[in-house]
């Protein structure tokens, strides 16, 4: 009771301070990113060791940079995560812009659907917020509910608020299936680890064995619906673009795991063009692949039989 009360305190304050201008927001996360870097260092082992062991050929003074840079936008990206409470529609418009949508548009105004890769890469959050205002489809973004029911529910309403269906990870067969016969775009994270029960392919990403989640693929090859990923790329301080990019248009015509690599190392290269801008403070390796591992084991799911 205690900690669902402060948490609601916490909502409010952080509800007032969305309301000041971006331009005071990013003075305040200039005085955050020395906080969370100097003094606290937080997650700075955590980041330190994904850099050097994503980039092993680097020297110690290139990883630092990267990491510095790294920590500059994190305080940024938190003061924009909290600034989605009041940002406008104009002003998230004029700081997201979305390129190459003619083809995503051709099939949603063909009623078909297409399915987006993203990942926890640049602003993810807006990016996920400004498909509801720049595509013509109903988007459903896919999402791992918080354990705070209070901050769960916050970021709903924020996430919603232009438009979303945010569907929890654990629905998504059952919305697909209630929405198959209207356009729609349903937004996966690519990056995101499965559970430890639930690693059962892994391939190497960022020169580390890696586990990878499958659903894309499996609804993808299912469905047939198109994979676009959404490349964002960072242009400069609160300003991001977004390229839908076409990764497999006729996804039963694949091999098994076809799709899956193709998201996994379309991600790689885009990190590894400019590395600064991915979430190096999350835990992605804290599983390892079991030793003897000679086959793959899948579960099968009745719903996605009736995905077709």
């Amino acid at each position: 009771m205690i900690n669902k009360g402060l948490s609601k305190v916490g909502i409010f304050l952080l509800n007032m301070l969305s309301l000041l201008p971006l331009f005071v927001l990013y003075r305040l996360a200039d005085a955050f990113y020395v906080i969370i870097f100097y003094i606290f260092g937080y997650r700075r082992k955590v980041v330190k060791e994904n850099l050097i062991n994503a980039f092993p050929e680097k020297t110690s003074t290139e990883i630092y940079a990267i990491e510095k840079r790294f920590y500059k936008f994190l305080a940024s990206l938190f003061i924009e995560v909290i600034k989605m409470k009041s940002i406008s529609k104009r002003e998230l418009n004029k700081r997201v812009k979305f390129k190459n949508t003619d083809l995503v548009e051709a099939y949603l105004k063909n009623n078909e659907s297409v399915l987006f890769c993203s990942s926890h890469y640049g602003n993810y959050e807006w990016v996920c917020m400004a498909i509801g205002l720049n595509f013509s489809g109903t988007h459903l973004p896919i999402y791992k509910p918080l354990s705070s029911d209070v901050f769960d529910n916050w970021f709903l309403t924020m996430r919603s608020k232009f438009g979303n269906h945010m569907v929890s990870m654990r629905q998504t067969l059952r919305a697909i299936q209630a929405n198959k016969h209207r356009p729609t775009m349903f937004t996966f994270g690519s990056d995101q680890a499965p559970s430890k029960d639930e690693s059962n392919y892994w391939t190497t990403f960022l020169n580390q064995e890696s586990s990878i989640q499958l659903g894309i693929e499996k609804i993808a090859k299912k469905t047939n619906r198109p994979v676009f990923y959404l490349k964002i790329n960072y242009l400069k301080r609160g300003y991001y673009e977004v390229d839908c990019v076409p990764i497999c248009l006729n996804p039963s015509e694949t091999a098994e795991f076809e799709i899956t690599e193709m998201h996994t190392h379309f991600l790689e290269d885009m990190i590894k063009e400019t590395p600064a801008y991915w979430l190096w403070s999350h835990r992605r390796w804290k599983y390892k692949p079991e030793p003897k591992v000679s086959a793959i084991v899948e579960k099968d799911c009745v719903l996605i039989d009736e995905l077709a």
